[in-house]
């Protein structure tokens, strides 16, 4: 530990090097160290011209400094001293001043009052002087030191990790959350809302199931409207994404590529662990502005051993969630988020296969678009369809939703229901949002309808990451129902002030949000109310046989339309040459969406019992030959822009 501190006051930097000149200062130092190549220097420095990247992190990601000579280099340049975080902890009421998020977020750690003056830990020590002014504020004389970014994470979590725990748990205000659930008076309506209709079937059958139905007709109709509508939209672009407002013709080009961080959220993982780390060595992003983050749960240890023998690069770094009462992925998205150092945030999941140039497809659009779109969505597609019959139902499924529906909501003008995984974000945006809703265990589809309200845009983009099919019943039920479960959530919490969520959104958008939440949830639950209409059909009893004739041939027309829309919406979907072998299976739909009922059954009943239980889905058990054997998921986007940003080189 160092023991003799020193205040410094006024300058650029402690030595007086200017802001420009510091890079070209850092290479200096460290070729006269015999730390850097002379002529590795010019290529090093114009990089970070071109990138939002610290000279520091272009030297150490492309391997051509190692971090002690880095640490040694930066301390003789700014004429301070590393501090040795192991000798001693920091003082957790100078972390608690500054915030301990914060400390994650900019790398910097108020460590120790000696004499005069705090001493201030930085692993960025060209960003010191941007918070200058407000650590004199809030602690009088300071000091700079140097510390590896790994220690001053480790050293904040060992002292503060409920704290963070905490935070990650309520970022989001309680007006948007659906942790007032827990509260039990939702619940309460809930159970009151079954009894209920359970009294009207047993004392008056016939006029509850009229009741029922009905409204079961109307979400029926509303949904195969609104499906029917979004493919016939994405039909009439002959599958092409959505129209942009402005023209696509000349873009500026991308003057500094910029920093992109992804957070893969891994629980229970460790046989998947070791392909996910093949997967992500094949993205093609500059690794200086790579930062990949695995979010693992402190008490995951199986996950954390096998991270640790098989060894990360230096851009991907394990970041271990504190225990908390909540376990759940938007939770340790959350923590996550403070760690970030990229302006643009990801998400995949622990068994995506991302295309290797999914990243520069991202940054494009971003560039391209303008702050209102803070999210893009890209689409999904499983890697293993042909395993059984539920994986090749769920995968036209999936097709169907992200390559017919999605866009075709977004063509609509509507609010956009994002998936769980290949999403980006803006992070201001983001931020601005207070990140996830952690008790929600849709939190995608929350973070969608929040962006809405808010003003931002959600847009899809042409760019495929492959996925593990979901294809064991019961495992797949456990799945649907947490969907089901989030999406109940989801629309309580966006109707809990329904004049302010109209206001926020427009009459279009919440009407949408209706059809998409409400009327489809309200489908499932009701399937066995519409069901056993068929015994009309089939001339068997029925408390409500006394219909008129036209009633039942109405249902009859709307069964039919229903089976007719998915039948050429599935279809349409799988034209492409990758799902083609599925049209034949389209048909069976009629026997795969029923079993979304028995999840929605369960949802209910863990809606009451346990709101925010995550069911967790097991990955890795058809994981066909890590993708080796199958087709590349490439994007109409790849051919159009197979150069990348800029046309710039890609290196790895």
């Amino acid at each position: 530990m160092v023991t003799k501190i020193r205040a410094i006051s006024g300058g650029a930097t402690q030595r007086g090097v200017s802001a420009r000149g510091e890079s070209q200062r850092l290479t200096d130092v460290l070729i006269e160290m015999g730390a850097l190549d002379p002529a590795e220097e010019p290529p090093a420095v114009a990089l970070a011209a071109r990138q939002e990247a610290r000279l520091a992190d272009i030297l150490f990601y492309q391997g051509l400094v190692g971090a002690p000579q880095l640490l040694a280099a930066q301390a003789r340049l700014f004429g301070t001293e590393a501090i040795d975080p192991h000798a001693s902890p920091p003082d957790p009421r100078l972390i608690d001043r500054f915030g301990a998020h914060r400390c994650l977020r900019e790398a910097l750690v108020p460590w120790a009052r000696i004499g005069g003056a705090v001493m201030i830990a930085t692993a960025r020590p060209e960003m010191f002087e941007r918070h200058r002014a407000e650590l004199r504020a809030l602690f009088g004389p300071v000091v700079m030191r140097l510390a590896p970014e790994a220690e001053l994470t480790r050293a904040v979590l060992a002292l503060r990790a409920p704290a963070l725990s905490h935070r990650a748990e309520g970022r989001v205000a309680e007006a948007e959350s659906c942790r007032p659930w827990q509260h039990g008076r939702a619940r309460a309506l809930v159970v009151g809302m079954m009894l209920v209709i359970a009294a009207g079937l047993i004392l008056a059958p016939a006029h509850a199931l009229l009741l029922l139905g009905a409204w079961a007709s109307l979400a029926m109709t509303s949904t195969i409207v609104m499906k029917a509508m979004a493919a016939l939209a994405m039909m009439r672009g002959n599958g092409r994404p959505p129209p942009r407002d402005e023209a696509p013709a000349e873009h500026p080009q991308i003057a500094r590529l910029p920093c992109v961080s992804i957070m893969v959220p891994l629980y229970h993982e460790p046989d998947i662990a070791p392909r996910l780390i093949r997967r992500l060595g094949r993205l093609d992003y500059p690794r200086e502005l790579l930062d990949v983050l695995l979010l693992v749960e402190a008490e995951d240890r199986r996950t954390l051993e096998t991270l640790r023998r098989h060894g990360l690069p230096p851009w991907m770094r394990v970041a271990i969630a504190p225990a908390g009462k909540l376990k759940t992925k938007p939770r340790a998205l959350n923590f996550g988020l403070d760690l970030c150092r990229g302006s643009i945030v990801g998400v995949w999941d622990a068994e995506d296969a991302p295309d290797p140039q999914q990243i520069h497809d991202v940054v494009r659009r971003f560039h391209e678009r303008g702050a209102e779109v803070a999210c893009l969505q890209g689409q999904l597609d499983y890697f293993n369809p042909r395993t059984n019959w539920l994986a090749r139902c769920f995968t036209i499924e999936y097709a169907t939703w992200f390559r017919v529906v999605l866009p075709g909501i977004e063509r609509l003008g509507l609010a956009i229901p994002l998936g769980g995984t290949t999403l980006f974000f803006r992070r201001a945006a983001l931020e601005a949002l207070d990140g996830w809703d952690a008790h929600n265990v849709t939190e995608d589809a929350d973070l969608g309808m929040r962006l809405a309200r808010h003003g931002y845009r959600a847009e899809m983009i042409e760019t495929v990451t492959g996925e593990e099919a979901n294809c064991r019943l019961l495992p797949w039920i456990r799945q649907r129902s947490r969907w089901l479960k989030g999406f109940m959530m989801t629309w309580a919490v966006h109707n809990r002030a329904p004049r302010e969520t109209l206001r926020q959104l427009g009459w279009k958008k919440f009407l949408g949000l209706q059809v998409l939440l409400l009327a489809t949830l309200s489908q499932v639950v009701l399937a066995p109310v519409s069901w056993s209409f068929w015994l009309l059909a089939l001339g068997l009893a029925h408390p409500l046989a006394g219909l008129p004739a036209w009633a039942g041939q109405s249902l009859i027309v709307l069964f039919l339309s229903s089976e007719a829309v998915n039948l050429v919406v599935g279809v349409y979907a799988c034209r492409g040459r990758r799902h083609r072998f599925l049209i034949p299976w389209v048909p069976t739909l009629t026997l795969y969406f029923p079993l979304a009922t028995l999840a929605a059954y369960k949802a209910l009943w863990e809606l009451v019992t346990r709101p925010f239980y995550w069911d967790k889905t097991a990955h890795g058990l058809f994981d066909i030959g890590d993708l080796e054997s199958q087709p590349p998921l490439r994007s109409a986007e790849r051919r159009r822009h197979s150069n990348g940003p800029n046309g710039a080189v890609r290196r790895t």
